[in-house]
């Protein structure tokens, strides 16, 4: 896994990189600006980007605008944006595209080595990582007209799980029930939230920008 990190506290950066090398994971290039950033993804083709949202020079959503530049420049590209808060709008833009090969995680999660190791190989095979204090605060103020006030308590920590970019079997492990309790739980989500069977989309990922977006229309 050959890996790029777009970060501009120097501190911060350099600690990702010696906590990925000690891993045994390839650390290609450090930038800590988005331009570098972009160069380094030219030059090295890497697997995987690890993103802050807010970079130079006004600290804004340029980490977003990057992450968004180097999938272009190389499609495939996953992403797993670290910001240190929780910024629903820039959720909902980073995954309005899809949501495959993305994450998004707060900083604090990095101190978890293992949670974060796990997203990170999440991402990097094809999947979602989206933080659980994201999710939880997403799903708390939602709104119920939005579809999500009809879900039983029991659904909406299955959507929870869902966001998290865990799959079946993950959740029901996750939750102590079996896989034929979650997919029935995952059945009644979808038909609450109007996604249909035939809808030619990811259903998975649709319920979760159902709720992302919504907060960030609030």
């Amino acid at each position: 896994m050959r890996i790029v990190i777009a970060e501009d506290d120097a501190l911060l950066r350099e600690g990702l990189a010696l906590l990925l090398r000690a891993e045994g994971l390839d650390v290609v290039a450090t930038a800590g600006t988005p331009a570098e950033f972009l160069a380094a993804v030219s030059e090295h083709e890497p697997d995987v980007a690890i993103v802050d949202v807010r970079m130079p020079p006004t600290h804004t959503d340029e980490g977003i605008v990057a992450a968004r530049e180097a999938r272009g420049l190389r499609p495939g590209l996953a992403v797993l944006v670290l910001s240190a808060y929780v910024e629903q709008t820039f959720a909902t833009e980073l995954l309005a595209g899809g949501a495959e090969r993305l994450g998004y995680l707060l900083k604090e999660r990095v101190g978890r080595v293992e949670e974060f190791l796990a997203a990170l190989d999440r991402v990097a095979a094809g999947g979602t990582a989206i933080d659980p204090e994201v999710v939880g605060q997403l799903l708390a103020r939602s709104r119920s007209d939005a579809g999500l006030g009809r879900l039983t308590p029991r659904e909406r920590e299955v959507l929870s799980l869902m966001a998290e970019g865990l799959g079946n079997t993950a959740i029901a492990e996750r939750m102590v029930v079996t896989d034929g309790a979650v997919h029935k739980n995952i059945r009644s989500i979808f038909a609450k939230l109007g996604l249909a069977p035939t809808d030619q989309v990811d259903r998975r990922v649709i319920a979760v920008l159902r709720y992302l977006d919504d907060t960030a229309r609030r």
